[in-house]
């Protein structure tokens, strides 16, 4: 009899746990606002004193009275808090009242064969995959796509960029665009893949990215941070910096957004080790940016557009994050991106912040577009993808084709602006009208749909917006 008690109490545990009917059992996300000086104080001491992850802001001193925090709390620090925000008058929102089941989510069916499925472009995927579909995609479109390896990890792992290009020629102009700096923000490696297989598919189909690829050839790094985002998938899902070692401390990881030589390790910036915003030993110390810088720097004639993809927050910014001064050519990028959010919102009802780093969220120093900026790239974006924080770093693969879609649309919206702005005017002519210009002599060439186009007004820049529909495409050799 005490034997069957026993077992009806384990049975009825089990049951509790998968129910989630049993309180304290999952990892959370809160929200919580600090009303006063003192609020704040206490927060930026629960962040570091306490077993949890800031999702927003990414460190304690950016925590300020009534700008909301994304707190991370694991289960066996949640009572602990939560008794110490009420002690305090603090309420809490829960954003996510089981970030187990997000992550399993995030991680479930995952496929390594990109023609398996249709959806393949809809889900994450680990690292090892991200590396066979860079190698499976080289090979199926051999006559776009070239691999580049640009350099190696701290721990060895290869950076590879995809070259897409369709016209060998000289002089020809380029886009570079890397995600995953960050190895939480899986959106962004996601975003990479989406890209490059949009482009595939819809050059020669939609106007926009035939014009762009036309014009530009775009390189394409989409895991920047991959030991950062192989231990996400292996050991710490809220993982963010790399993985280096230093002498100096116990503790693993420098920013690599805080790592390139754009006032570096100012404020903004930490020199402490443990910190998420640790800016490293000095400039391009981590080889995963000095890879990046020291590509960029032997193609500085030819990049003419440089984007980082990041999550999340729903931003579109631009130099300087560094510092408060403003950009040379501020009017230009801020009318680039205000463009770009107004086509986001007109299309996807969705609504995206703009504007120059360090004005529209706050200082960060040592970040790769100031550095891009500075280098001689005069059109630098940093674009941070959903969500405002329902999710965060958990977005759900549902959310991936409309967080793609609104990128994609950012990008192809600012490409052309600077394509527009930076040919030179026969070319911009040939461009738009389908006029070749040689020797001062214009040749027409006649396409039927052009004049029909042109008839009715033509598209403008960026008009041309189909979605992307990830389960219309297919492989070669499907």
């Amino acid at each position: 009899m005490k034997a069957l008690l026993i077992l009806a109490v384990l049975m009825n545990l089990e049951g509790l746990l998968k129910t989630g009917d049993c309180t304290h059992t999952h990892d959370q996300v809160l929200s919580i606002t600090p009303q006063t000086q003192e609020q704040a104080e206490l927060l930026r001491n629960v962040s570091t004193q306490y077993e949890t992850v800031l999702w927003q802001p990414v460190s304690p001193q950016y925590i300020k009275e009534e700008d909301p925090v994304h707190l991370f709390v694991p289960v066996n620090s949640s009572e602990t808090i939560k008794d110490l925000l009420q002690k305090h008058g603090m309420t809490h929102e829960v954003l996510l009242a089981n970030t187990n089941e997000l992550v399993e989510m995030q991680t479930r069916n995952d496929s390594t064969d990109p023609r398996s499925s249709s959806s393949y472009y809809e889900r994450y995927h680990s690292l090892e995959d991200i590396y066979y579909w860079i190698n499976k995609t080289s090979q199926d479109h051999s006559d776009m796509v070239k691999v580049v390896l640009i350099g190696s990890s701290y721990e060895k792992r290869p950076l590879y960029a995809l070259k897409l290009s369709v016209e060998e020629r000289p002089n020809k102009k380029a886009i570079w665009i890397d995600c995953g700096i960050h190895a939480r923000e899986w959106v962004s490696p996601a975003f990479c893949l989406w890209f490059v297989q949009y482009s595939l598919s819809h050059y020669k189909h939609n106007q926009d990215i035939t014009n762009i690829l036309d014009n530009m050839d775009v390189y394409v790094l989409p895991v920047m941070n991959p030991d950062g985002y192989k231990y996400t998938w292996t050991t710490n899902r809220m993982w963010r910096k790399n993985r280096s070692y230093s002498k100096d401390s116990f503790c693993v990881g420098v920013d690599l957004n805080r790592n390139f030589d754009a006032n570096w390790c100012t404020e903004g910036a930490s020199d402490t080790p443990c910190s998420e915003i640790y800016c490293g030993a000095f400039p391009e110390s981590e080889p995963e940016s000095e890879a990046v810088a020291n590509f960029l720097r032997s193609h500085k004639d030819s990049v003419q557009l440089y984007l980082s993809i990041h999550s999340y927050s729903q931003m579109l910014l631009f130099p300087y994050s560094c510092t408060l001064e403003e950009a040379e050519n501020h009017n230009d990028l801020l009318a680039m991106v205000q463009e770009a959010a107004q086509k986001i919102k007109r299309y996807y009802r969705n609504t995206y912040k703009y504007g120059a780093g360090a004005k529209t969220i706050y200082l960060a120093p040592g970040g790769s577009d100031d550095w891009a900026y500075n280098l001689g790239i005069k059109y630098s974006f940093t674009f941070e993808l959903q969500d405002r924080g329902r999710y965060g770093f958990l977005l759900p693969p549902s959310h991936i084709s409309k967080a793609c879609n609104e990128a994609l649309i950012a990008v192809k919206t600012i490409a052309l602006r600077v394509i527009e702005k930076t040919q030179a005017p026969q070319l911009s002519a040939c461009f738009h009208t389908r006029f070749c210009c040689l020797q001062d002599h214009y040749l027409l060439s006649f396409h039927p749909e052009a004049s029909q186009s042109s008839a009715s007004g033509g598209p403008h820049i960026g008009e041309d917006v189909p979605q992307f529909n990830s389960n219309k495409v297919s492989f070669s050799g499907q």
